[in-house]
């Protein structure tokens, strides 16, 4: 199994967007209908000041409390993480509850991005390494052999996909941006795939996986065991949704995909509960990073990462005296 019985990865919150939460349902309203007044602004006094008389949070230092509004940001801070903390159907906070402790929670997804992105640039790595070999094994070095359509799966579902593809790839062939490419340009008038692929993104690569031939997709999923073309196409859809998040410093635990990952041998054994014929966990969560991991990364860096994540989440449960450990991975 993934984790030991010493900590279960559940079901994450509810994603939110825009530091609301996503899904509010829309409603028709008749009549008069007057918008909220704009929030109008306010200096780091007034918003701590806000916090205590209004919204009833406990500051005991309010010269650190104001040193963190001045580095994160009211917004960031609070958009971001005071769902958990609120007493529902109100903007008031539960009894008690500690301004450190908002803090402690920013602190844990911020830790979370950390780790996770350090093993999704790792994952990404070796999807380039691997793409482009295989790919040039095949076709050869030339540059004009990843401009060409011919050398995908050119079918009519992916015809759209291809010619976004090579246009991303001939901009990256043309850029001035990067030493290595001018270089190779200039001296053999020429960028071989294993070198223009240091400049795409994991999103262009996990495109250029999806019309990929299915032999060269094959190769590339016999290096991590059991998985298949489509859970790996799966995957990497999923896992660059993550790693943008991680990168551009968005809330990471409770965010989710669009697309989700195949059902897996893996959902099974650790007995994941299912609403119907739909697994409730790990199919588009942070918990489906953590299965995807286990497929991805090599057995020793996964229990590094394993024993990593167990970490952060007992800290965290230690610092979050308002929130359970059902609460924050619910």
């Amino acid at each position: 199994a993934i984790f030991s019985s010493v900590i279960v990865l559940r079901k994450l919150a509810k994603p939110v967007t825009g530091g609301e939460p996503a899904g509010l349902s829309l409603f028709l309203f008749q009549g008069d209908f007057t918008m909220p007044s704009q929030k109008t602004f306010s200096t780091f006094d007034e918003q701590i000041e806000l916090l205590k008389s209004e919204k009833h949070l406990v500051i005991t230092d309010e010269t650190y409390a104001k040193d963190v509004l001045m580095r994160i940001g009211y917004f960031p801070l609070f958009g971001g993480y005071k769902h958990l903390f609120r007493i529902p159907l109100t903007k008031k906070y539960k009894e008690g509850t500690t301004f450190n402790e908002i803090v402690a929670l920013y602190e844990f997804d911020s830790n979370l991005r950390e780790l996770f992105f350090k093993y999704l640039l790792q994952i990404e790595r070796h999807m380039r390494s691997l793409m482009s070999y295989y790919f040039s094994e095949k076709y050869g070095e030339s540059q004009t052999a990843y401009l060409d359509e011919n050398n995908y799966n050119n079918s009519q579902r992916n015809h759209k996909i291809i010619s976004r593809l090579i246009s991303t790839l001939q901009r990256a062939v043309n850029t001035t941006d990067y030493v290595y490419i001018n270089y190779y340009r200039a001296n053999y008038n020429n960028i071989p795939l294993w070198v223009l692929s240091n400049v795409l993104t994991f999103g262009n690569l996990s495109k250029m996986y999806k019309v990929f031939p299915q032999s060269l997709q094959s190769k590339i999923c016999k290096n991590f065991g059991c998985i298949n073309r489509k859970q790996m196409e799966q995957f990497l859809s999923v896992l660059t949704k993550f790693r943008n998040v991680c990168a551009h410093g968005e809330r990471l635990f409770t965010y989710r995909t669009i697309d989700n990952i195949s059902d897996l041998p893996l959902h099974q054994k650790m007995r994941i509960p299912k609403q119907g014929i739909q697994y409730l966990y790990g199919k588009n969560d942070l918990f489906a990073v953590v299965i995807a991991f286990r497929h991805l990364l090599p057995k020793e860096d996964f229990l590094e990462f394993k024993g990593k994540l167990t970490i952060e989440i007992s800290r965290a449960n230690k610092n979050l005296v308002h929130i359970t450990e059902k609460e924050l991975l619910e």
